[in-house]
């Protein structure tokens, strides 16, 4: 049986893509640096190989996918290569194993991971799926009919893509070591619109996306009054959110969900549409959405003796100010704090301002040194800098963590897309620690 070879198989959607092969039965592993990441639990989990990075690792015979981080300089891609072995991209291989289903892309500057979960799971619910979600989750279900995956707009990699269907959540300014402009982001996003086949959904109360022009039929979804699928008369509560949606104009149904913030409506919003024009059964989708439990690393909370500490993966502005509101739904009596880690030197430095004033929606906010790329000059910007936007603003350190219980009955919020998880764990620690002192 030939074997699959990942290079790089703990990156989020390597790790999720070997996961899918080795649920089709396919023999799978791969290597990667001996750093610990979140996404090698779920391969563990199904005993599939990690080696560390060595040329060695490959022999004749086997499929090699490379990472998309990953130069072809690469020691393991280099002998491939000298061995003959053709080395194919994670994109491409993902481009290609799509055909075999009813394809469903979820792409957008803000809320893939999420959406990509939320539709996984309840059009799963109507028929069988298999899914690739961005938190390093995968599954490959067996005689799966729809396959719903996270469709990445950086460096363009989404164009490898010719999907039957595409969710777009938004187009916002991102990936400023790549993109030029929002203009420049629109433009990627205009040419993924044109290789979609059956139909796009996308969110109609952004300006851009109302621009995007396709072959195939765009359904718009959103809060006004204008789209095809609106969201009515939200009510917000600590259990969750429910909203009316009409299908143009006219009522449709009344949904429940278990998540937080305007944010996760209208990602429900699009999975509703979706699920509408596949003709899936409305009480379905209902049932479904009650029995989500979200994804990794999007308000994914632990309780520490008063405090409850959210690891989330917010890392830009926008997405920052919506995880702070919801959790001032979730929790409205108590206290927000937001333990933030900048994601890249060149992100930080174009959006410095509105870091700072998303940040100040929390009661207290706590700023870790930025994670920086290797792939940047990340000349002379600082934390401190970041520091001067936000009042009352502290610097936060690894190996001290105390300052957060300062906090008692708060929510204390680690975001970022570095490794702001060791601050958690290091805090969770500490405070096990002291509970265990006290006893």
């Amino acid at each position: 049986m030939t074997i699959y070879h990942f290079v790089g198989i703990k990156g989020s959607g390597m790790s999720a893509l070997a996961q899918i092969l080795h649920d089709k039965g396919y023999q799978v592993q791969g290597s990667d640096v001996e750093k610990y990441f979140f996404t090698q639990a779920s391969l563990e989990k199904s005993n599939i190989r990690i080696l560390p990075f060595n040329r060695e690792n490959i022999k004749a015979g086997m499929r090699v996918i490379a990472g998309n981080a990953f130069p072809d300089t690469h020691e393991e891609i280099e002998e491939a290569e000298r061995l003959g072995i053709p080395v194919i991209r994670y994109h491409a291989f993902l481009g290609e194993l799509l055909d075999r289903f009813t394809s469903i892309a979820v792409t957008g500057s803000h809320g893939k991971t999420s959406t990509t979960g939320l539709m996984a799971h309840v059009i799963g619910g109507a028929k069988p799926t298999s899914y690739l979600i961005g938190d390093g989750t995968g599954c490959g279900v067996k005689d799966a009919e729809y396959f719903v995956f996270e469709a990445c707009e950086y460096r363009r990699h989404f164009l490898a893509y010719h999907p039957d269907y595409a969710i777009m959540t938004n187009i916002d300014f991102d990936h400023p070591d790549y993109f030029s402009s929002i203009e420049d982001v629109f433009s990627a996003f205009q040419e993924m619109a044109m290789q979609v086949n059956k139909a796009i959904i996308a969110y109609g109360d952004d300006d851009y996306l109302q621009k995007i022009q396709a072959k195939a039929p765009v359904l718009y979804y959103g809060f006004r009054e204008e789209n095809d699928f609106q969201a009515r008369n939200l009510q917000k509560s600590p259990n969750g959110t429910v909203f009316d949606v009409y299908v143009r104009n006219h009522f449709y149904a009344n949904f429940e969900i278990p998540l937080y913030g305007e944010h996760n409506v209208l990602n429900a919003l699009s999975v509703i549409a979706l699920c509408h024009y596949e003709g899936v059964d409305v009480e379905i989708l209902k049932d479904c959405f009650k029995t989500f439990k979200g994804v990794k690393r999007r308000f994914t909370e632990t309780m520490v003796g008063g405090q409850i500490l959210v690891d989330d993966y917010a890392h830009h502005p926008a997405e920052i100010r919506a995880t702070i509101r919801a959790a001032h739904q979730k929790y409205p009596e108590k206290s927000i704090v937001a333990v933030f880690q900048p994601h890249t030197f060149t992100r930080t430095q174009t959006f410095l301002q509105e870091f700072g004033e998303s940040l100040s929606e929390a009661d207290k906010v706590y700023l870790c040194d930025i994670f920086g790329s290797a792939r940047e000059n990340h000349g002379k910007l600082t934390i401190e800098d970041l520091q001067t936007q936000i009042e009352d603003a502290e610097i936060l350190h690894e190996d001290d963590t105390s300052p957060l219980q300062l906090h008692d009955d708060a929510v204390i919020l680690f975001m970022g897309a570095g490794d702001i998880q060791k601050f958690q764990l290091e805090y969770e620690h500490f405070l096990l620690k002291q509970l265990k002192k006290a006893q």
